[in-house]
């Protein structure tokens, strides 16, 4: 479901059917709502089962009740601000969501311990951990809690740092912040985990926020009792802390790590030596961190194109492939070459803003300047350049104009990651796409604009509805990132100490197809002996493989647009190509779980085949 169908289905509503919304959003139990709407129980249910109906939340012999985690998903992506309009509930106890990636990973003491000492000073504590990531509804179990939860307590292994399901939960809380005065609070507790091991989305949603770090069982105790009191308001005496079985004396060691939290920073650091990140780098990595990875494989004629366009006044690149083909990767690259020509660079991913960012064009529009003046270290002059009365776009345009361009003495390469997310606001991005394209026009007029070089990244086809002359999607240079060949991944291979041969890259080729994320994860795992190919293959398309993690978090989206788990079922369904509705064939596409043949679709790779073929056969 779109933004569209969404607004469509939720304007259908009856009055008596938002108003048990609402109270559904708030939290109210079906007991509560009966009482104050004075109707029984039995009709608040049947309100809430024809709601998710409307919403598409309804599958032949399920009930309305099922789905009620999904229509809290479906209202916290959309319409997150109705989840303030009541006040959550009248509990008193503070809700703690505690959340883990495995278990095994982590020192057991460290959760029983915290659980235990939560508990006994009055918090309500939820455990979110593998097991139930990985069971039916699962997922949206965790959404809900995190929905009510006024503290999501983040354990941070090693593992988790670079997990998909992590960082979507991570997300969700983020979401929510927006619409729930800053709750739920993430505090994060690093397990033995550098932040150079959290993957870039991760770290861009921590950012700033204070951190804990465990590096032994002797900094158990500490961490307990340093979580205590954030959670339970300011540092207090021993004392007033109820006694969950810690050591005191313990209690009073010092410790650099656990006595000051310290914040997430901004810089990468490259570490070849764990697993492949699902999501890459889009900033440019500084001082001694080199950028280059012998890990990178080049698509033969695309770097080359993307490096003589950038080096061209006014220039435009258009980069699109599905998510996890290596888009960000190419346009930290194109970043760096324009750098290596002295150019100033400005590289941001509208995936870090918060959603509010997004709710008025020109809330947008200043903080687009602001980032990209931060970016190129100049002083925030907006309140001396930016001048509203002539609109935001003119004012934005301005800002470039007269200040940043300006300012600056080369040519300014700004790099526009993850610019999907501006397509779910389709009157703002109409606005803002407009405006991109306004300055690749004035590049050929004027000498300032010729300055700035755009490199624009997006997975999804553009479904706002433009002028042809005002789209920045038809002009510049268009680039399409292909699947790795198997001469490419023979050759990576090779790169990870691998003697394949045809047959071994035919095997999992036939698996992942040329999946750049999937195949090096695989080679990563290979290589350090941890599995055989064998052994990937014969459990990759389960909840127990190595793409487990990979895989449900496509299965957690899916399930939050049923019409898109209806088609993927369908195309996997089919032993033949088949014809889907174009939105729906264009959002799986970008999703990468579907290539297109002609008008029809077919799944990218027999891991995404075999895997919904079964799970979304037993929904």
């Amino acid at each position: 479901m779109n933004q569209l169908e969404f607004t469509k289905a939720f304007t259908a509503l009856t009055p008596r059917q938002q108003e048990v919304l609402l109270k559904v959003l708030a939290g109210e139990k079906d007991a509560d709502i009966a009482a104050s709407l004075h109707i029984t129980k039995e009709t608040v249910r049947k309100h809430i089962e024809n709601i998710c109906e409307a919403f598409g939340l309804r599958y032949q012999q399920d009930h309305g009740l099922s789905h009620r985690p999904n229509l809290i998903a479906l209202f916290a992506k959309y319409r997150p601000e109705l989840f303030s309009r009541y006040p959550q509930n009248s509990r008193n106890n503070t809700q703690v969501l505690l959340s883990y990636y495995r278990s095994f990973e982590l020192d057991l003491g460290l959760i029983s311990q915290l659980d235990a000492a939560l508990k006994a000073n009055g918090c309500r504590v939820f455990q979110a951990g593998s097991n139930l990531r990985m069971a039916k509804n699962g997922p949206q179990q965790i959404y809900a809690e995190l929905n009510q939860s006024d503290y999501l307590l983040l354990l941070l292994s090693p593992l988790s740092a670079c997990s998909e399901m992590v960082t979507e939960e991570v997300r969700t809380a983020k979401t929510l912040q927006g619409s729930r005065e800053g709750k739920p609070v993430i505090i994060p507790i690093r397990i033995n985990c550098p932040f150079s091991l959290l993957n870039h989305d991760l770290r861009g949603y921590l950012q700033g926020i204070n951190d804990y770090e465990w590096l032994k069982p002797d900094d158990t105790a500490k961490i307990v009792t340093r979580i205590l009191e954030v959670i339970l308001g300011s540092k207090r005496q021993e004392e007033k802390v109820v006694d969950s079985g810690l050591n005191s004396s313990t209690n009073q060691e010092k410790g650099r790590n656990l006595e000051t939290p310290t914040a997430f920073p901004i810089v990468y650091a490259l570490t070849p030596n764990y697993p492949p990140q699902p999501i890459a780098e889009p900033e440019l990595p500084r001082g001694q961190v080199e950028l280059a990875s012998a890990f990178y494989v080049e698509r033969q004629g695309i770097e080359d194109r993307c490096y003589e366009a950038i080096a061209k006044p006014g220039a435009l690149i258009r980069i699109k492939a599905p998510r996890q083909m290596g888009k960000t990767s190419l346009m930290a690259r194109i970043l760096r070459r324009a750098e290596l020509q002295d150019f100033a660079v400005v590289p941001l991913s509208f995936q870090l803003a918060d959603s509010k960012v997004f709710t008025d064009l020109e809330q947008f529009l200043r903080w687009f300047c602001a980032n990209a003046a931060l970016q190129l270290d100049l002083p925030d002059r907006l309140a001396e350049y930016w001048n509203g009365i002539f609109g935001a776009k003119v004012a934005c345009k301005s800002y470039f104009e007269r200040y940043l361009l300006a300012n600056i003495t080369t040519p300014l390469a700004l790099g526009l990651d993850e610019v999907d997310v501006v397509f779910r606001y389709p009157e703002l991005a109409a606005d803002f796409l407009g405006l991109l394209r306004a300055w690749h026009e004035e590049a050929k007029n004027r000498d300032i604009w010729k300055k700035l070089r755009l490199v624009v990244v997006h997975s999804t086809e553009v479904y706002v509805p433009m002028d042809v002359n005002q789209s920045p999607f038809n002009v510049g240079l268009p680039i399409e990132l292909p699947e790795f060949k198997p001469e490419q991944v023979k050759e990576l291979a090779l790169r990870h100490g691998l003697a394949w041969g045809a047959k071994e890259v035919e095997q999992l080729m036939a698996m992942v197809g040329g999946h750049p994320y999937l195949i090096r994860l695989a080679f990563y795992h290979i290589s350090r002996q941890e599995i055989t190919l064998s052994e990937l293959l014969a459990t990759a398309p389960t909840d127990a493989g190595l793409y487990s993690d990979h895989l449900r978090r496509h299965l957690w989206n899916l399930e939050q647009h049923p019409d898109l788990a209806a088609a993927i079922k369908k195309v996997a369904d089919s032993a033949s190509p088949v014809q889907l509705e174009s939105m729906q064939g264009f959002k799986l596409h970008s999703m990468g779980l579907v290539e297109f043949q002609g008008n029809q679709v077919r799944p990218r790779c027999n891991l995404y085949r075999n895997y919904f073929k079964v799970r979304l056969g037993n929904e």
